[in-house]
């Protein structure tokens, strides 16, 4: 009758042999080999304990025909064992195999920090293991753990649960099927359908770690953290609970609103509204349609902020085609957030590439609005669409849901339409703009100090000569990437005939064709390729103040002025 435990012993004393027959049935049925099986995790030989001591007992009595191995003790039950001490209504001691148990409001003390109460303990003092059941509270330095099925190891203090269980502290709530306690550590491990809780959150995994004093848990496997707004999954990574603060590694994901962050490793700080990911990032911001790629990203949640380096990428897919941008650095400003009218303005720099099925670009640095979809290149830029090239010192480019809208071209404007390998259409001023249709060049105007070298088709589709001309406005119209027909201010000009025209007449003074530097697929915006030497341009001095200069008796004067005063 040693396998007892107290599923149907509600009394508070041992009373009538059918009732104790009736207990002990239960109680074998409920335990089972549960305490055969021992604590889990220690492999190490166990020392033997000390003996246990029965303090007080109100009736001590012996029923050799029911129990002949126990001591039946009721009334204010009292036994020490080492640093423990355990009260309860009523007990079996077995002091033959130094081990008993307690029945009804049971209550075990080890120290003054930690205290197990429950309605059944088993208690074994030579293997120093004691077996909890029913409305079990393990409480410990303001944690409590609730169960109805506990084994605690009072030699490594650790604590087993299973068939459901809850712990409480200062903050948080977990509850799982399974789990253990250490009391030393204070670390916790809760198992299958674990679920932590607070006022700003909730954590659901199958697996994972929590400490009592530091509040930190540890995720082992899938996990899902929810809060206002924001939700994080994870299968590796640690939450500080208190700090709101959470490390994130193996590719996990971190949602706010219609934004996600997905990278190889993620420090998240969701009081501040800051993360950090660095390795294979990806944010991807479904409410603007751009995405955000590198190695190395910073982003704000509170005021939409994010930065990327180290083969950084945005992709704009807004539209049917997809943009791609690379530069050294990527910054994208938030405007108006969780609004209907949220937009993005992008900063990249430096060595910006970018591509789409209709148009091309590489400069210094570059700017795109969302707002009125404006790319803005600085930095000797130059913009390709089919076989024609716009360069300049700024350029913006205008785009709508489905192709290149118009292009402008501000100050020493190039135009270059290739018609062969020997043979482009040319067009240089102070200004230009160009305007698209169905992703090619429509028409163009171009104004101040207009230089042109074009070559015009007769009637039956053949070059017909060379036409050099210079105005102060043009505008050139194109069919079938063919320049059809032009429309100047008054203009001088020369008709060359095809076979005289020479290569000086051919090409205007700053010609420049940079095929060779174009992206040519969304994988070519990472090799940055330099043009050659000696035809970048030379910005031009724009509005600059004049210089004050004075005079030496000037100069003088204010010096004596100054050594006056």
């Amino acid at each position: 009758m040693r396998g007892l435990s107290f599923l149907m012993h509600r009394t508070r004393h041992i009373t009538a042999g059918s009732r104790v027959c009736l207990v002990a049935l239960s109680l074998l049925i409920l335990m089972g080999t549960a305490w055969a099986a021992g604590p889990r995790g220690h492999k190490k030989a166990r020392p033997k304990g000390g003996r246990i001591v029965l303090v007080h007992a109100d009736r001590l009595h012996y029923d050799a025909m029911r129990n002949p191995e126990a001591n039946i003790l009721n009334g204010h039950v009292h036994f020490t064992h080492d640093n423990i001490s355990l009260t309860c209504d009523s007990a079996y001691y077995y002091k033959n195999t130094n081990s008993f148990e307690a029945f009804g409001n049971v209550r075990m003390n080890q120290g003054d920090t930690l205290s197990l109460t429950g309605e059944y303990v088993k208690y074994d003092g030579d293997a120093q293991l004691a077996q909890a059941r029913v409305n079990v509270h393990l409480r410990h330095r303001g944690s409590l753990l609730v169960t109805d099925s506990l084994d605690y190891d009072k030699l490594y203090e650790t604590g087993y649960f299973f068939g459901g269980g809850r712990l409480r502290d200062s903050g948080n709530t977990l509850v799982s099927n399974t789990g253990q306690y250490d009391v030393k550590s204070r670390d916790a491990v809760f198992n299958y359908h674990v679920e932590l809780t607070n006022k700003k959150f909730t954590l659901t995994s199958d697996t994972l770690y929590y400490n009592t004093i530091t509040k930190v848990s540890k995720i082992v496997g899938p996990s899902n953290i929810i809060s206002a707004g924001n939700k994080i999954y994870t299968e590796h990574g640690y939450y500080d609970t208190q700090r709101d603060y959470a490390q994130l590694f193996d590719r996990s994901v971190v949602q706010n609103g219609r934004s996600t962050m997905t990278g190889d490793s993620m420090y998240y700080d969701k009081k501040n509204g800051r993360m950090k990911a660095i390795g294979n990032i990806i944010y991807n911001d479904k409410e603007s349609k751009n995405l955000l790629t590198g190695n190395y990203c910073e982003y704000s949640d509170t005021t939409g902020y994010a930065m990327a380096t180290d083969r950084a990428e945005v992709r704009v897919y807004s539209s049917p085609d997809t943009l791609y941008m690379h530069a050294d650095t990527f910054k994208i400003f938030s405007y108006n957030q969780h609004t209907d009218s949220v937009y993005r303005i992008i900063h990249g720099y430096h060595k910006a590439r970018a591509f789409r099925a209709d148009v091309q670009s590489v400069c210094d640095s570059l700017k795109y609005d969302s707002k009125d979809r404006r790319m803005t290149m600085y930095g000797n830029p130059i913009v390709w669409s089919n076989n024609q090239q716009l360069l300049g010192e700024e350029i913006q480019v205008f785009l709508n849901d489905s192709a290149v809208d118009s292009a402008h071209v501000l100050r020493q404007a190039l135009l270059v339409q290739a018609l062969d390998s020997s043979r482009y259409n040319q067009i240089a001023s102070r200004v230009m703009y160009a305007y698209f249709k169905d992703g090619k060049i429509d028409w163009s105007m171009a104004k101040g100090n207009v230089d042109v070298a074009y070559y015009p088709y007769g009637s039956d589709s053949v070059i017909v000569g060379l036409n050099r001309m210079q105005t102060t406005e043009l505008r050139m119209y194109m069919k079938d990437k063919k320049m059809s027909h032009i429309w100047s201010a008054p203009a001088t000009g020369t008709m060359y005939p095809l076979k005289m025209a020479t290569k000086s007449e051919a090409l205007l003074d700053n010609f420049a064709w940079f095929d060779y530097i174009r992206p040519k697929n969304k994988d070519d915006i990472f090799e940055w390729k330099e043009k050659t030497a000696g035809t970048e341009l030379r910005e031009t001095n724009r509005r600059q103040a004049p210089l004050q200069k004075l005079s030496d008796i000037a100069r003088e004067k204010l010096r004596t002025a100054t050594k006056d005063n």
